[in-house]
């Protein structure tokens, strides 16, 4: 078989492009963030490697492209990426989805023991240095509903479990009664679904209002599978206990934005997946799969296009 050519549409002096040494020798790369950077390469390529670029640099280059047979994006939401041209074509793609679902685990159980510690009265309190016991609650006992059986639900449902948490999940095929109860009955309900058609505003104003008012809504797919409008008026009522998010409609979250005054919310700008090894971890899969596609052996985590995760 003759080397491969890849296309790796990223900043060409990125770190975590380092790891793109251990490639088999011979492999043919060309690296860049504008179309220019692969005028020559692009004709011959087979395979891309797609990193932190806008979407209309993709399209334009998979247009340059027309003997590409596999595209891997580094991260795992793709609503942004899935451009006709791609989804109708035979291009292989796939993801990397998996990778940061440890980080966004320790995160929910994070959002969890905030409510349920009370951290943020502890902190004002410190801040006045007043000395006022209060009680606190334990996750133990308490119902994690998880909307999204993903590698990100099953990561928290572990963490969870080993809490002495009771955690039921939904998924793309669940039927409406246990979509329910995950509303109806949970004091912790996870959203980590991915954006689709039929996903947006899954959460809306009608499951707001059938959840309990202890209930804590925790975002950590992509911010569109809930309605925001509903979720602030949520919280504003009270009809909800709070709201741990990492994922908003538009981000970076606009100065002004309600989110940023409620007391009842904790917000992180979409980095809790970021840690120190991330994106390293993130390359360390595009290897193996590499080695899976150099082989002729099944790709990991290879992308259903049309149902779009």
């Amino acid at each position: 078989m003759p080397p491969h050519t890849l296309l790796v549409l990223n900043d060409p002096a990125a770190p975590y492009l380092k790891w793109l040494d251990k490639l088999p020798a011979g492999t043919r790369i060309a690296a860049g963030a504008s179309a220019e950077a692969f005028r020559q390469a692009a004709p011959e390529a087979d395979a891309m490697l797609v990193g932190a670029v806008p979407r209309e640099l993709v399209e334009e280059v998979f247009a340059m492209a027309p003997r590409l047979k596999w595209m891997h994006v580094m991260w795992a939401g793709l609503d942004t990426l899935l451009f006709p041209a791609l989804v109708e074509s035979p291009v292989t793609l796939t993801n990397g989805r998996g990778v940061f679902a440890r980080s966004l685990a320790e995160f929910v159980i994070a959002g969890m023991l905030w409510f349920a510690k009370d951290i943020r009265r502890m902190r004002r309190q410190q801040r006045e240095q007043r000395w006022e016991k209060f009680l606190v609650e334990e996750l133990f006992g308490k119902q994690l509903g998880i909307i999204g059986h993903g590698s990100i639900g099953r990561a928290v449902a572990a963490l969870a479990t080993a809490f002495g948490m009771k955690v039921i999940g939904v998924g793309r095929a669940s039927p409406r009664e246990e979509f329910d109860e995950v509303i109806e009955k949970s004091e912790f309900i996870l959203v980590s679904a991915p954006l689709t058609p039929e996903t947006r505003g899954l959460v809306g104003e009608a499951e707001f209002r059938r959840m309990r008012p202890e209930a804590v809504l925790i975002n950590v797919g992509r911010g569109p599978v809930v309605e925001e409008a509903a979720l602030i008026a949520a919280l504003r009522e009270g009809r909800i206990r709070g709201a741990v998010l990492d994922v908003y409609d538009q981000e970076p979250l606009p100065p002004g934005h309600p989110f940023w005054s409620m007391e009842n919310v904790l917000l992180s700008p979409h980095c809790a997946d970021n840690t120190p090894t991330w994106l390293d971890e993130a390359m360390q899969l595009f290897l193996e799969n590499f080695a899976r596609y150099s082989a002729g052996e099944p790709l990991r985590n290879v992308v259903n296009k049309k149902a779009g995760y």
